[in-house]
Parts: C-alpha cells; sequence; structure tokens
C-alpha cells in the first residue's frame, strides 16, 4: 500500500484548476498521437497537428515570385505535444494494473513514477486470493513465504495458532512485487517516465487546447496531454484532491523489517502472527520472508506516542528488541466516505488514491489491483469518448463498478471494525474458538468468498453480525498468558504442538 505524509496531502490543488466541464459538448481537437515517440521523431506514425505549414506555397497555376520580390522569413511552429490516450499518474498495484489494462486494449498509455523503481514501500506484504486474481495472465509472484498457519493472540495473551492443509496466503517484498506489476504493464505497451512528480491536473485553461484533452503538469514545469487520466498515486494523493476524494477513517501504521538469524526464521517460516492490540481497532502482525521478519503495528491517527509504545512492546514481547531493524517506516492509511467522488471529469482515482482499502484489517494491496484494473478499463472508454456527456456516462458506470464490489465490501469492512473496536475480546474468541468463524477467515484469504459474500449468502454470520452491532461496548477480556504448548487447529482438529 503506497501511502505519504501528512505533509504530502496538504498539496492541494487550487481552485482555478477545476474542471468547469460537466455535460457540455466538446470541441474537435488534436490527433490522438498514435505510434511511439521513437517514430514521432523519425517521421513515422500519426504526426500530431502542428498548425499552418511555413513558407511560400506554391501550387497549380500559381505565378513564379519575381526575382526582386522580398521573401518573408521562416517563422519556427512550435511543435505539438502529443496527446496520450491514458495517462496513469503511481506505479504502485493500482497504477500498474491500470496501465496494464489500458495498455492490452491497445492504448497509447503512459505511466508517471516520481520515484525510482524499485523503491521501498511501508506493507505488510500479504497477497491475499482476490490480490492473485486479478494479476497479470502469467505474472509469477515473488513469493517470500507461504503461509498455513496464523496464531492469534490478544495483547500478547491467549495465543491460539490455527493451520491449514492448503495455503492461506502468500507473502512478498513490495519492491519486487511492485517492479513485476510494472514491467507486465510495460510488455503490453505502457511507457514508463520515473523522477515524474505531478504538481496538478487541469482540466480548462491555457495548459489544455481541447475539451477532450486533459493537462498533467509536472513539477518541472512540463505538461503531458491525455484523453483520460487515472489518479493511483497513494493516499496522499494530489489527482485524488483534484477529484474531491473525501475520507472518514485515518489510521496510522508503523513497521520494522527486522533481519534474524536462521534460528530465529525458522521458527516462523511458513506461519503469521496477528495480534489484536490495546488500543480501540489496534493489531499488530509479523510476516516472515525469509531471514526478514517484518513486524507492524497500526491505530487509529491521534495515538502517535501509544502506538509507537504498541510496536516497541510487541517487538519485546517476540524476544527480537536484540535485532536492529534494517528499514523502520511510517505510514498512514485513509479510507474514503460512503459518498466520496471516485471521478471528476476525465479523471478518475483507484486504489489508496481513492480510499479504497478494507477498513477492519486495512488491508489494500487487493483493492489496489481490482480497482486499477476497473480504473484502466474505463479509461479507455473516456478516452473514446467525443464529448462530455459520453465521458461522465462513462465515469459514472466506473463508479457504480466499484460501489457494486468493493464498496459493498468496505460496508461490511467498517461493521466489523466497529464490532473489534468494541469487544475485542469476543473478537478473538469467535476466530479462535468457533470453527465457521476461522474457516470464512480462511476462505476470504484463499479467495473463495469475500467479507460481503458471507454475510450475503450465510443467514447465521448475517444474523451474528447484526446481534454484534447491539453489543455495548466492554474492554479486552481475558486472563494471563498460557503457559506450556501453544494450542494448535489443522482445519478444525485441535492438537498440541
Amino acid at each position: 500500500m503506497g501511502h505519504g505524509s501528512d505533509q504530502e496531502q496538504k498539496h492541494i490543488v487550487s481552485s482555478e484548476n477545476a474542471d468547469a466541464v460537466s455535460g457540455n459538448g466538446e470541441q474537435g481537437g488534436h490527433a490522438d498521437g498514435h505510434g511511439s515517440e521513437h517514430d514521432r521523431e523519425a517521421g513515422h506514425g500519426h504526426e500530431p497537428e502542428s498548425g499552418p505549414e511555413s513558407g511560400p506555397e506554391v501550387g497549380r497555376g500559381s505565378e513564379p515570385a519575381e526575382a526582386s520580390e522580398p521573401v518573408a522569413p521562416v517563422q519556427p511552429v512550435e511543435p505539438v505535444a502529443p496527446v496520450w490516450d491514458v495517462v496513469v499518474v503511481g506505479a504502485g498495484p493500482a497504477g500498474a494494473s491500470a496501465a496494464y489494462a489500458a495498455a492490452v486494449a491497445g492504448r497509447r498509455v503512459l505511466l508517471l513514477e516520481k520515484a525510482e523503481l524499485p523503491r521501498y514501500k511501508t506493507c505488510g506484504g500479504g497477497i491475499i486470493g482476490p490480490s492473485r486474481d486479478c494479476l497479470p495472465p502469467g505474472f509469477e509472484l515473488p513469493l517470500r513465504d507461504r503461509v498455513y498457519a496464523v496464531t492469534f493472540s490478544l495483547n500478547g495473551r491467549l495465543a491460539r495458532t490455527r493451520r491449514s492443509r492448503r495455503m492461506l496466503f502468500g507473502l512478498v517484498n513490495r519492491p519486487e512485487f511492485d517492479a513485476g506489476l510494472v514491467e507486465q504493464a510495460q510488455k503490453a505497451g505502457a511507457v514508463l517516465r520515473t523522477g515524474a512528480t505531478v504538481s496538478r491536473v487541469e482540466q480548462h485553461g491555457p495548459a489544455v487546447p481541447d475539451r477532450r484533452t486533459v493537462a498533467v503538469v509536472l513539477a518541472d514545469g512540463e505538461t503531458v496531454l491525455a484523453r483520460a487520466v487515472v489518479g493511483a498515486d497513494g493516499s496522499a494523493s494530489r489527482i485524488g484532491a483534484h477529484v474531491g476524494v473525501k475520507l472518514d477513517q485515518v489510521d496510522l501504521g508503523l513497521e520494522a523489517e527486522i533481519p534474524v538469524p536462521a534460528t530465529v526464521a525458522e521458527d516462523w517460516a511458513g506461519r503469521v502472527l496477528i495480534d489484536w492490540g490495546p488500543m480501540p481497532g489496534s493489531y499488530g502482525w509479523v510476516f516472515p520472508k525469509g531471514d526478514v521478519l517484518t513486524v507492524g503495528v497500526i491505530s487509529a491517527r491521534g495515538e502517535g506516542g501509544a502506538t509507537k509504545r504498541y510496536l516497541e512492546d510487541f517487538i519485546a514481547r517476540l524476544g527480537l528488541a536484540g535485532f536492529e531493524p534494517a528499514v523502520s517506516s511510517g505510514h498512514l492509511t485513509r479510507c474514503r466516505s460512503d459518498d466520496s467522488p471516485l471521478s471528476r471529469g476525465r479523471v478518475l482515482v483507484c486504489g489508496d488514491a481513492a480510499g479504497l482499502l478494507e477498513p477492519w484489517t486495512r488491508e489494500g494491496i487487493s483493492y489496489a489491483l481490482r480497482s486499477g484494473r476497473l480504473a484502466g478499463e474505463w479509461a479507455v472508454r473516456i478516452a473514446e469518448a467525443n464529448d462530455g456527456v459520453d465521458a461522465r456516462r462513462q465515469a459514472l458506470n466506473y463508479a457504480f463498478a466499484v460501489k457494486a464490489g468493493l464498496g459493498v465490501e468496505m460496508g461490511v469492512g467498517r461493521r466489523l471494525l466497529t464490532v473489534f473496536e468494541r469487544r475485542p475480546g469476543l473478537f478473538h474468541a469467535t476466530i479462535t474458538g468457533f470453527r465457521p468463524a476461522w474457516k470464512a477467515f480462511a476462505d476470504i484469504t484463499r479467495g473463495a468468498t469475500s467479507l460481503a459474500g458471507i454475510v450475503r449468502s450465510r443467514p447465521m454470520a448475517r444474523r451474528a453480525l447484526e446481534a454484534l452491532d447491539r453489543v455495548r461496548p466492554m474492554g479486552a477480556s481475558g486472563g494471563g498468558e498460557r503457559s506450556g504448548a501453544e494450542e494448535s487447529e489443522t482445519d478444525g482438529a485441535a492438537v498440541t504442538s
């Protein structure tokens, strides 16, 4: 999940750049600009319109100019910038997926990324079933580990491990994963530009040649033109600010990448830990990736000091305080409000830029991949739209597709987060001691179903959630830590290990 700092979010697009186009008709515009930039320089492919020809015109029946008649000097003609079909801002999972979807449709796609790739991102790196289902055909996941067991604990107490015969989910390092997705987009035909920081987006004004075109203005003053723009530039998105994305849940995540010796790594191979934390809605995790453990915690923003202490205590409790982290980082996750827009004119947002992630677990990779693919597909349709009415129709179709799928899942996730904040002890007891709850968790991580699917298709789950909605808040329950053997379960069959 690509996330930025609060400082980044202060760069809000000024109102003078707001799109004044809604349903107005559009004028004719520049050439579509098909063909590569190299072909254009060599004189091949479609040439952008470049204005009137310079120099005197000689046609049939024209009189030759007299030798004494002065010849007007040749005026230089300003080159016309190519117009891309789709420009995608941000090369994380959402942006790479959008660029791939638009490129495989045969469109000219430019993918802009402000950093150099590969780059580090604060993220647990869990790849669940819905994420795998959205990967490009033939994409090989750079898995660092495969998870078959999950240990759950309640703020360090009542630890219990559940095991599965089948893989639950995989773990990746984000630099490798993101770079692989970008490579797939490039193979499909997308052009990548790194070191390109976007300053703002304009849909009218002197930088915009016609009403079918969007201007993406870079920090160095360069203007890139496109028929459609997809914003996938993280949780502090400049494109999201242009669209007017509204947020109603902001959380702070802290994470450490801790190299460990082989003996410690072996203890964690194939198993993750999820600890329900001391603050309402908080939890911690340990994700093993070979000789490195990704250890992190997350809680509501505004409790920075408590969140930092939770991470320090968590690491100490795990016996990892003696190992120096290779990377320590933090990020903010942001969830959209129900009425937050997903588009403005010919500009769409997806992934973290749109505030799309699961509110309870704050899982964002699958939301980024799924919304990115949808954004790329609908951006193609917007690029083909000849007027504002058609462009608006396609943008609304994109919003409907997102809300009908991811939006419904987010709604269930919000309800689960509310229950978890009120009764973490009950939540822990349910997922560790009630076999259908563990099976639902396993099915969701594998991609066999979703939160919304479970509530929709299983009356018992729906009634249980409705009952929990009415439960009054209560502190975390439970006694001291269990001593001796760790409890384990293999697909519901309890054993002692």
